[in-house]
């Protein structure tokens, strides 16, 4: 996921911080230490600004390094393996399953379960975190899937911007509507290449409407659930009707919001991010954002972001945890993620005054809060791989419309997958 932030607003935000206050915690060392934290180059902006407001407030010093994203897991996997790992860092909430597993991270109960706020952390983030047990990392950040919709469009069919979709019925119904005002104007966008892409923005609709593709702690597939087909037939319709444009066949993501950015898409499936992106690049867009509904009603959302965990053979553990108590405390919540447009990780936090400005990043809060993420140790082999069994079955049946044996192969799939790890 993509995490967006100002760069001078963040500098006003970081000198407010240094001015007003300063965290200090208990040190397990005679002397400073340097703290060694990597993350993936995705999250810069926000683990610098963080490790510079913590460095200047504290003896103990927190270092960056930044890996490109997409050789982040093969080298801290490797680092840890070797008995050379960092001392903290950063991963994909996804992931955080599988290094568990591993014993590649530092068990953290006892830490965690005395932090004063520790009931009101992303749900979705300690469910990931936990392994047997075990409690093997905390919430970093946090991302949530929404419906994101064009309010303009909506006024030139008549709809009322105020009263998006709320079951699929309604979206199919604006849809309709919309793509009436022209050849170049359509009701729908999804990237329909995108793997990734579809575990943030279609499983969400699947689970408002009270299933799932896998069981609850990721032992079985569940695809043959009737809300999957429910949800495909869904997509297929829309396809079939010419409600959704062409190109979505192939993108691969690199159009996920360049379809907005031309106002001419009504709605997609979108995150918090989305929020900074379009305001700062495209002000002229008059965009809404609400929760993606079930069939018949309710909502859900994919819970994404990073987890920041103490890896296994840390040279510094209690240091390394006392950054991430600092990161979780109020003041870093509101003052450096909430103020810069990033959702907090603590459910307590969502309303605030900054988002009271803006109620779109409230929406994407609450949806945070409620989300949901798929446990698995093989998560990427089953959602992230371009050539896996979850986008094969939405591809086939989508755009092809062989609904049930694209779920049938993609059960089969996820059985071998799961079976195999």
């Amino acid at each position: 996921m993509k995490y967006l932030f100002r760069h001078a607003r963040l500098v006003s935000v970081l000198v407010l911080i240094l001015a007003t206050f300063a965290l200090s915690l208990p040190s397990s060392a005679q002397e400073p230490v340097t703290v060694q934290f990597w993350s993936r180059d995705s999250a810069a902006t926000l683990v610098q600004s963080l490790a510079d407001a913590y460095n200047a407030t504290h003896d103990n010093q927190v270092e960056v390094t930044l890996i490109p994203a997409a050789e982040y897991i093969t080298k801290l996997g490797t680092a840890i393996a070797a008995g050379e790992p960092p001392d903290l860092l950063a991963i994909d909430l996804i992931y955080v399953p599988q290094f568990a597993a591993a014993d590649q991270l530092t068990e953290i109960s006892d830490l965690a379960s005395q932090l004063p706020f520790f009931d009101t952390l992303s749900p979705s983030h300690i469910r990931l975190a936990t392994y047997e047990d075990g409690l093997y990392a905390l919430p970093f950040n946090a991302e949530a899937s929404v419906l994101l919709y064009n309010r303009d469009l909506f006024r030139q069919a008549g709809l009322d911007p105020e009263q998006p979709p709320t079951t699929w019925q309604e979206i199919y119904d604006d849809a309709v509507a919309i793509s009436a005002l022209g050849e170049d104007i359509d009701g729908f966008y999804f990237s329909g290449a995108c793997a990734g892409c579809n575990a943030f923005t279609f499983l969400p609709l699947i689970w408002a409407s009270g299933g799932d593709v896998l069981s609850e702690d990721g032992s079985e597939a569940t695809l043959t659930d009737p809300a999957v087909k429910a949800a495909l037939e869904f997509y297929h319709q829309m396809w079939a009707e010419g409600l959704i444009p062409e190109t979505s066949q192939t993108d691969t993501g690199a159009e996920f919001l360049s379809a907005i950015f031309s106002g001419n898409v009504a709605m997609l499936g979108s995150g918090a991010f989305s929020i900074s992106t379009i305001k700062n690049e495209h002000p002229e867009i008059d965009f809404g954002i609400t929760f993606l509904p079930g069939q018949e009603g309710g909502v859900s959302s994919f819970a994404g972001g990073d987890s920041i965990g103490i890896p296994s053979g840390s040279a510094h553990p209690q240091e390394a945890f006392d950054f991430i108590e600092w990161a979780l405390s109020d003041e870093v919540q509101l003052e450096m993620y909430a103020a810069t447009a990033s959702l907090p990780v603590r459910t307590d936090l969502v309303q605030n005054k900054y988002f009271d400005e803006d109620p779109r990043l409230q929406t994407s809060a609450e949806a945070m809060a409620f989300g949901r993420t798929p446990y698995s140790l093989v998560y990427n082999q089953l959602f992230n791989d371009a050539n896996g069994p979850w986008l094969a079955m939405i591809q086939q049946a989508v755009f092809d419309g062989e609904i049930d044996e694209a779920i049938a192969a993609a059960q089969e799939q996820f059985t071998e997958i799961i079976e195999g790890q």
